[in-house]
């Protein structure tokens, strides 16, 4: 199969929503040879697979009249979901199920062959040198564990079939559906092919291919968050519809988003997760939380019709606007930096071109938690002002050496809107270097003045500059090197201001820091603790 296809499930009790790898709508072998059932109409009669599927722990199959029922609610949900949202039923939404063997054996060879995952595995690098994964931390395993965990429903916008989990309890899977059915419906209004999928390819070579990265800003991880919260205000729709509250929606309870937020990450269910690095579980949470306040204020404020059909047809474009909803609604400027022509000084000096990217507001927020806390996070991300990176690697690093962060250097300018803003996150980020470095060694009599600090680790110099509003980094390169990159990078960003509204529609899609990881996560399926609540 080319290209992306979406997951996406939620459960009302201990289960949540994902996005994912698809499962083609004609049979196919699963994982042990049998034939996949084929796709239904509503209405019509199940085929199931032969119960040999090795059973998890607490896996309860549906019987065959359990299936029978959940086909017959389809089409009754679908309309409940459509007058909700206020997006048009185009066609009718096909609807399979599916064994947990044959999900898995699926999502192993997505995970080999998926783009993204090729692209997760070389950030992970990236992620290791800015300290937001341990050195020691293997993604690749960690991550197929963490989906087999997870798994729980799934929309594939190829085969535009809902696919339902033959493992999950029938009373859980009408909210699934409403899930489901939401992105079903997004499909049909967008087609979500190519609205979520337009990622520029490659590492950037030149100065123009730099720019081009770092202006589309955050957008991949902007249209997830729309995606999933959403489908997320559908899911809380319908659970105050058949849990007591005929007829209401979440504007008429708005303390629902937060009780689902505060719900978030409860991983008691989840051992995997409850093990996941705070990277991978604020990845993993954030298009529904933050996905579904974003909803929640343009719902309130605006109404269904721009909530749903006119947020898909003018999205947001970075983590800022998701997490700043008011900034969408009034189309504040998003804040842009800009790199300069690196290339020749980096050749020169013997690297290649590795990484670009923005380092956004969610990027802030998750390093300033991991560094410092929580509440110095909450504090600090708003404050962000912007913010850009570069990773280059050696071009005499041995094969060996090139799996490691020994290979990689980076910078990293980041702006804030006050002065003293820019100093906590310079503090955070100094206080945190030994704990990444073994062997750091402060060289004061190589600061030019008070605004650097000069380090020596086993993977090279460190400088960390403060001035003004703006925090410098450089972990890797050679400190003359590191200080001409500095400089030309503070050239091109002065006179200092806020750059213009980026609007997706009109431009290429790359990823930030983390929103690599973010699609990666969502294009192969993340559910069950995502949320966590109680019935409404």
């Amino acid at each position: 199969m080319n290209g992306r296809s979406v997951w996406v499930g939620v459960v009302l009790v201990g289960m949540a929503c994902a996005q994912g790898v698809a499962q083609q709508p004609t049979q196919q072998p699963s994982g042990d040879g049998k034939a996949m059932p084929p796709v239904l109409e509503s209405g019509q009669t199940t085929i199931t697979e032969d119960s040999g599927d090795k059973k998890a722990a607490g896996d309860t199959f549906l019987t065959p009249d359990q299936e029978k029922q959940l086909i017959a609610s389809e089409d009754k949900i679908l309309h409940f979901v459509s007058k909700d949202t206020q997006l048009p039923i185009l066609a009718p939404v096909k609807c399979r199920f599916v064994s947990r063997e044959s999900v898995n054996k699926d999502l192993r060879k997505k995970f080999d062959e998926d783009k993204g995952a090729k692209r997760m595995e070389r950030s992970e690098l990236v992620l290791k040198k800015f300290g937001l994964l341990d050195q020691t931390f293997q993604l690749k395993p960690f991550l197929l564990s963490l989906l087999t965990e997870q798994i729980a429903g799934f929309y594939d916008n190829k085969t535009k079939v809902m696919n339902l989990l033959n493992w999950v309890s029938l009373d859980e899977q009408a909210p699934v559906m409403a899930h489901e059915l939401t992105h079903a419906l997004q499909d049909q209004k967008v087609g979500l092919t190519k609205w979520d999928d337009n990622e520029i390819e490659g590492t950037a070579k030149n100065v123009a291919e730099d720019q081009k990265h770092i202006a589309v800003d955050e957008t991949d991880t902007a249209r997830e968050a729309v995606l999933e919260g959403q489908a997320m205000v559908s899911f809380a729709d319908y659970a105050l519809e058949t849990n007591g509250h005929p007829g209401k929606t979440l504007k008429d309870f708005p303390q629902m988003a937060d009780l689902l937020s505060q719900g978030a990450g409860d991983s008691a269910d989840s051992p995997v997760l409850s093990r996941a690095p705070l990277v991978l579980q604020q990845s993993l949470l954030f298009p529904y939380t933050s996905g579904l306040t974003f909803e929640q204020t343009v719902l309130v404020k605006d109404g269904v019709g721009k909530a749903f059909a006119g947020v898909l047809e003018n999205p947001p474009s970075s983590s800022y606007e998701i997490m700043t909803p008011e900034a969408y609604r009034h189309h504040v400027g998003v804040p842009v930096m800009r790199l300069p022509d690196v290339h020749p000084m980096l050749k020169e000096a013997g690297y290649e071109p590795y990484d670009v990217g923005v380092m956004g507001e969610l990027d802030v927020r998750m390093t300033a938690e991991l560094f410092g806390g929580r509440p110095l996070a909450e504090a600090l991300a708003p404050e962000w002002n912007g913010g850009v990176y570069y990773a280059a690697q050696r071009r005499s690093a041995t094969a060996a050496e090139k799996d490691t962060t020994a290979s990689i250097a980076i910078l990293y300018s980041s702006r804030w809107k006050n002065a003293d803003s820019a100093h906590s996150f310079f503090d955070v980020f100094e206080e945190e270097l030994p704990r990444q470095y073994d062997g750091l060694k402060r060289r004061n009599s190589d600061e030019m003045d008070e605004n650097e600090r000069v380090y020596s680790t086993k993977e090279g110099d460190v400088l960390l500059t403060l001035k003004d509003n703006t925090m410098w980094v450089s972990e890797g390169f050679e400190l003359p090197l590191a200080r001409k990159l500095r400089d030309a990078t503070d050239a091109v960003n002065a006179p200092l201001g806020s750059g213009p509204v980026l609007t997706a529609k009109t431009m290429p899609v790359d990823k930030d820091l983390v929103g690599g990881l973010i699609k990666t996560m969502a294009s192969f399926g993340m559910m069950k603790a995502g949320l966590e609540w109680g019935t409404p």
